[in-house]
C-alpha cells in the first residue's frame, strides 16, 4: 500500500467513504430518527461506527481484489477506520444528544421513562479507557512501522538524521491529530454538560423564587435524567403542597365564619364564647341557636381528631344542628334526630362526635340539657360556693342511632357559672408532661366569680397559655362561659 501515490490512495478511500455515505443518508431516518429519544444518541454513534468500519472493508476488499494487495498490509487502514468511527461517532452522538436535550426543552419531556440508566462514570471509563487503547496502538503501529523503516534506510550519518526528523514530524502529527480529536469530545461534552446544568439551574432558580409552573426537560438516561425527574417530583409535591395550603387557608375561613362572630344578649345571662385551633382548621365546634319562647340553645362539641377531617365532619354536625333545629321541641329530640343522621354518614368510618346541648330559659332560670359524651361542663353554684359538674348519661353521637337521649334539669341562681369546654382545655400538658385538670380551671372560676364571662374565659385561656408553656397545643380548645346575672 505504500506504493500508492496519495492522491489515488485518497481517492480510493474518499470513494469508499462516499458511497456508504449515500447509505447513511438512507439510515438515519430509519435507525436514529425513528427510535426513542433516550435511543437516539446511542444508535448515532453506533451507525456513523457502523459506517466507518464497512468504508474499510470496502477499501480493503478493493484493495486485495484488484490490486493484490496482501491482506496484512491493510490491516492498518482498517485500523484507521475503525479508530475514525469512534471518534466521528462519539462527537456524532454527542451532536445529536444536544439536538435531543433541545427538543425535549421545547417539548416538555419531563418523564424519565426507564428504572435503568447508564452511568455517566461508566461512560467516562469506557470512553478514557478505549481511547487510551486506541491511542496506544496508534503509537505501536506507527513506531513498528518506523523502526524496520530505519533498519532499511538508514546508511550513513545523514540519513539517519533525515530518517529520525520524519518519524518525528510523523509521530506530532500522528499526536496532533488525536489531541485534536479528543479536544473536540470535550468541547462538544462540555456543550452537552453546560445545557443539562443550565436546564436544572434555570429551574431550580425559578422554584426559589415560587415559579412552581416549569419543570426541568428530562433527556438524557444518566444521573442528569434522574435529577430531573427528582426535582420534577419535587416541583409536583410543592405545588400540591402550596395548593393543600391554600385549600387549608380557605377552609379555615370558612370555618372562621361558621363559628358566631358575637356573643347573643339574653336577658339575665351573660354569655361568651371561643374556639382555639392547634391547626389552621379544627373539630371543635360551637354555636348558638335560637329556640322558641325566647330561649337560647348552646352547642359546644368536639368532632374526634383534629385537622381538616375533624372540620369537615364539624360543619356536617353543623348542618345537621341547623337543619334539625327548625322543629325544636328539646334538647332530647333535638340530639336524637341529630345522631341518626351523623351516625347514617360516619358509622363506617368510625367517625364520631361529643356534644353537651344547653336550653337557657330567661324566665324561669331552669336549665335542660344533654350529654352526649362530651367533657361534663363545671357548674359553680354562688349560695355554696362550689364547683359541680354537669353529669348525665349519654353516647357520643355517630355510633348508634336508635340510641334514645334523655333531658337533665337544673336551677341557677344569680352569680351561678356554667363553663362548658372541650377536652383540650383539661388535658393540657406542660413540659413536665403534667395535665391541667378540672382542680386549677376551678379554683380560677372561684376566683374570679366576680368579673364578666369574657374575662373569666379570658383569665381560663391565659392560664392554659401559662401553664403549656413552650409546648405546642395538641388539641383544639373551645370554652363557652355563661355567668346568670
Amino acid at each position: 500500500m505504500a506504493s500508492l501515490s496519495p492522491v489515488y490512495l485518497g481517492t480510493i478511500i474518499s470513494i469508499g467513504f462516499l458511497t456508504l455515505l449515500i447509505a447513511r443518508w438512507l439510515l438515519v431516518s430509519r435507525v436514529v430518527d425513528s427510535a426513542d429519544q433516550f435511543e437516539q444518541p446511542k444508535r448515532t454513534f453506533v451507525l456513523e461506527f457502523f459506517i466507518c468500519v464497512c468504508a474499510g472493508f470496502l477499501i480493503m476488499s478493493y484493495q486485495y481484489i484488484y490490486l493484490h494487495f496482501p491482506l496484512e498490509s491493510t490491516v492498518s487502514l482498517l485500523i484507521g477506520c475503525i479508530i475514525a468511527g469512534f471518534f466521528i461517532g462519539l462527537n456524532s452522538s454527542l451532536i445529536k444528544e444536544r439536538e435531543v436535550i433541545a427538543r425535549a426543552s421545547e417539548s416538555g419531556e419531563y418523564k424519565f421513562r426507564s428504572i435503568h440508566y447508564s452511568p455517566i462514570t461508566l461512560k467516562f471509563t469506557w470512553i478514557a479507557a478505549t481511547t487510551f487503547v486506541f491511542v496506544c496502538l496508534v503509537l505501536i503501529m506507527v513506531f513498528s512501522r518506523d523502526v524496520e523503516w530505519l533498519a532499511n534506510t538508514a546508511s550513513d550519518q545523514g540519513s539517519i538524521m533525515n530518517a529520525q526528523l520524519s518519524v518525528i514530524y510523523e509521530v506530532l502529527f500522528i499526536m496532533g491529530v488525536l489531541m485534536i480529536l479528543i479536544f473536540n469530545l470535550i468541547i462538544s461534552y462540555s456543550q452537552n454538560l453546560k445545557l443539562l446544568f443550565n436546564n436544572q439551574t434555570v429551574i431550580l432558580e425559578k422554584v426559589r423564587q415560587g415559579d412552581l409552573t416549569s419543570k426541568v426537560p428530562v433527556a438524557t438516561q444518566d444521573e442528569f435524567g434522574v435529577i430531573a425527574e427528582h426535582t420534577n417530583h419535587m416541583i409536583d409535591g410543592l405545588r400540591h403542597r402550596f395548593e393543600l395550603m391554600h385549600s387549608l387557608k380557605l377552609a379555615e375561613e370558612v370555618q372562621q365564619n361558621l363559628i358566631p362572630t358575637r356573643d347573643p344578649a339574653i336577658e339575665n345571662y351573660d354569655v361568651s364564647g371561643m374556639s382555639m385551633y392547634c391547626d389552621q382548621t379544627g373539630g371543635d365546634y360551637y354555636d348558638y341557636f335560637t329556640l322558641p319562647q325566647g330561649k337560647l340553645g348552646i352547642a359546644v362539641a368536639d368532632a374526634c381528631g383534629h385537622g381538616i377531617g375533624a372540620a369537615m365532619l364539624m360543619t356536617t354536625v353543623r348542618a345537621f344542628m341547623i337543619s334539625a333545629v327548625e322543629n325544636y321541641t328539646d334538647p332530647a329530640r333535638l340530639l336524637n334526630e341529630v345522631n341518626k343522621w351523623i351516625t347514617r354518614d360516619c358509622a363506617a368510618s368510625g367517625n364520631f362526635t361529643t356534644m353537651f346541648f344547653l336550653e337557657l330559659d330567661p324566665q324561669t332560670h331552669h336549665l335542660r340539657w344533654v350529654r352526649a359524651g362530651h367533657e361534663p361542663p363545671l357548674h359553680y353554684r354562688r349560695r355554696e360556693n362550689r364547683v359541680t359538674a354537669l353529669e348525665g348519661d349519654g353516647i357520643v353521637l355517630g355510633i348508634d342511632e336508635s340510641y334514645n337521649f334523655e333531658n337533665q334539669l337544673t336551677e341557677v341562681d344569680t352569680g351561678d357559672i356554667i363553663l362548658i369546654g372541650t377536652d383540650g382545655i383539661f388535658e393540657t400538658r406542660n413540659s413536665e408532661n403534667l395535665l391541667l385538670g378540672y382542680d386549677r380551671v376551678c379554683d380560677i372560676i372561684t376566683q374570679d366569680r366576680e368579673q364578666t364571662a369574657t374575662a373569666l374565659q379570658n383569665a381560663i385561656v391565659s392560664e392554659v397559655k401559662s401553664f403549656r408553656g413552650e409546648v405546642d397545643q395538641e388539641d383544639d380548645i373551645t370554652l363557652v362561659v355563661i355567668k346568670v346575672d
